[in-house]
């Protein structure tokens, strides 16, 4: 591994996309379940069926509302941290949308939010689409950490050899596979650890 990267997802991770949904599910008249914190499904999170719920989670994506999410919690803080002071770099796969526009709205928010040198690549995979292809072609072997906040996408990770970390949320706190981080900062302490790089033990959970 000669170069230091980080391959993160981004919704759930660096942005806050729940958040800006939420606002935006609101504006269309649909508010959350009580109760339904823990649920991954959109449907289930507001009492609609699962088909209207990836309909919208589409029409969101490809809104341009996709280009103003704020960071997630504490991490601009902590990215910068590992790209100015550790000299990290990130690449981004997000399950966000094939349409260009959405895309270059992404890039942008990115770079907005955590500078325009911190990304190596970014790259927008279909709504919703599984990421084991695209990580198995681009980091097999490379050791690299692997932020996802789906434990589905973070075991595709550990298939082609990555270290993932699962950045919690309700829907993911009952993960026992891998590292469970609840702030960036938890994040920050696991990668610059010098025993974690020593002895590969990064599978203690960072809380």
């Amino acid at each position: 591994m000669t170069e230091k990267v980080i391959v993160t997802d981004c919704d759930g991770v660096l942005l806050n996309w729940e958040y800006a949904f939420d606002i935006w599910m609101n504006e269309k008249g649909h508010s959350k379940v009580e109760g339904s914190e823990t649920s991954y499904s959109i449907g289930e999170r507001y009492g609609i069926t699962d088909a209207q719920g990836k309909g919208y989670i589409k029409l969101f994506n490809e809104s341009a509302a996709i280009g103003f999410l704020p960071a997630l919690r504490d991490a601009a803080h902590y990215v910068k941290l590992l790209h100015e002071k550790h000299g990290y770099v990130f690449d981004v796969v997000t399950s966000l949308s094939k349409n260009q526009y959405a895309a270059k709205l992404r890039e942008k928010n990115l770079k907005k939010v955590f500078g325009k040198n911190t990304f190596r690549n970014i790259v927008c995979l279909d709504t919703g689409a599984d990421k084991y292809d695209h990580l198995w072609l681009n980091y097999a072997g490379l050791e690299y950490f692997w932020l996802e906040d789906k434990p589905e996408n973070a075991m595709a990770g550990k298939l082609v050899g990555m270290k993932p970390i699962i950045i919690e949320h309700g829907h993911n706190m009952n993960n026992a596979d891998f590292p469970l981080a609840k702030m960036w900062e938890d994040v920050y302490n696991i990668i610059t650890d010098p025993i974690h790089k020593a002895y590969g033990v990064y599978g203690r959970h960072a809380r």
